[in-house]
């Protein structure tokens, strides 16, 4: 599928076709990763953040906003209770927080892969090469670090430079591929002043950097931010050319993102579930996804990791999320993964 196919795809509204991108999708990611749905325990480990993205609830500048780091005895608790609830890996997930030191998030991965055979996924920024290694030599397995949209000029629009630093998350995903982890990224649809080319050209990066993991959801911005107030209407393409963070777009780009990706882990996200409490995940994997990432993090720090509002599930338990998950996949015809997941 040529980038002009996907653009022509991701335009196209009419039904009885777009069954048939549902159909293709699902054959491919049927006959390439099977029909386990993998589940990942995501723990949100700290709420501190030193980026100013022009969306994010948690960034720097957001204000009224309780800050927090969970302690290592509570996260590795909440490990143990995923490795209890069956899952086969987990997530670490915060802000850009250099208040957690290298020495401690190395020492609970170690911990976590010596007690536990879970595999270990880190979403933790953009963060210095000897982190990086440090974490890969204590048993880090994976390394989650969204692109949010391939075009540079929109990038810097979202993703304000730290002063005296340069971002480039294409270029730590390609050193930490070499570092020996899975490298994971992924793109927010409808971003304002997001095209269709653009959300096309996201899909092919997807294919021609070879992403083993690769999450696509709607853009859904805090209100304390720039592109969640009442000036967001300024930073919108053209009418015709502005790409909607709606529910058939996102799907849309599941689909293509699983036929050009054929192998890569594709999860059903949680913004998905956010936009479309009632069936978001099962129509995510319906159409083309094969992991969902059930939160396992304490209530009480769920809701303070507001990185928009209406978050799906934060007031659960991770037992109660446990459950609502199996559920969901069983009633697709999908088995729950065994194992820790990795990309085939």
């Amino acid at each position: 599928m040529q980038r002009t196919e996907i653009l022509h795809w991701l335009q196209e509204t009419d039904e009885a076709r777009l069954e048939e991108l549902w159909a293709r999708a699902d054959a491919v990611r049927a006959a390439n990763v099977g029909d386990e749905v993998h589940l990942r325990g995501l723990i949100e480990i700290s709420n501190f953040c030193v980026r100013q993205c022009a969306y994010c609830g948690i960034n720097a500048c957001s204000q009224g906003i309780t800050r927090y780091r969970m302690p290592p005895a509570e996260i590795l608790a909440c490990a143990r209770e995923a490795h209890r609830l069956g899952y086969g890996s987990v997530v670490m997930q915060s802000g850009e927080d250099p208040g957690l030191r290298a020495e401690t998030i190395a020492d609970i991965v170690r911990e976590i892969k010596t007690t536990t055979p879970l595999a270990v996924t880190l979403s933790l920024g953009e963060r210095d090469d000897d982190e990086l290694k440090a974490w890969k030599a204590a048993g880090a397995d994976r390394f989650l670090l969204r692109f949010e949209t391939s075009d540079p000029a929109l990038y810097d629009v979202i993703h304000p430079s730290l002063p005296g630093t340069l971002s480039d998350r294409m270029a730590q995903l390609d050193r930490m591929r070499a570092f020996g982890y899975e490298i994971g990224t992924g793109v927010m649809v409808g971003i304002p002043g997001q095209t269709w080319e653009i959300l096309a050209q996201d899909i092919d990066t997807f294919r021609r950097y070879d992403m083993d993991m690769i999450g696509i959801g709607p853009f859904l911005p805090s209100p304390r931010t720039p592109l969640g107030g009442p000036d967001a209407a300024s930073y919108l393409a053209p009418p015709d050319r502005q790409v909607p963070n709606d529910e058939l777009t996102t799907l849309k780009a599941v689909a293509l993102t699983r036929i050009v990706c054929p192998r890569s882990n594709i999860p059903s996200t949680t913004a998905l579930a956010t936009l479309d409490p009632k069936a978001g995940r099962e129509l995510g994997l319906c159409r083309g996804a094969n992991v969902v990432m059930p939160n396992v993090t304490p209530p009480e720090y769920r809701v303070l990791y507001e990185i928009y509002p209406g978050k799906a599930c934060v007031h659960e338990t991770a037992q109660v999320c446990h459950g609502c998950m199996e559920a969901r996949i069983r009633s697709i015809g999908r088995t729950m993964g065994k194992g820790p997941g990795g990309r085939r």
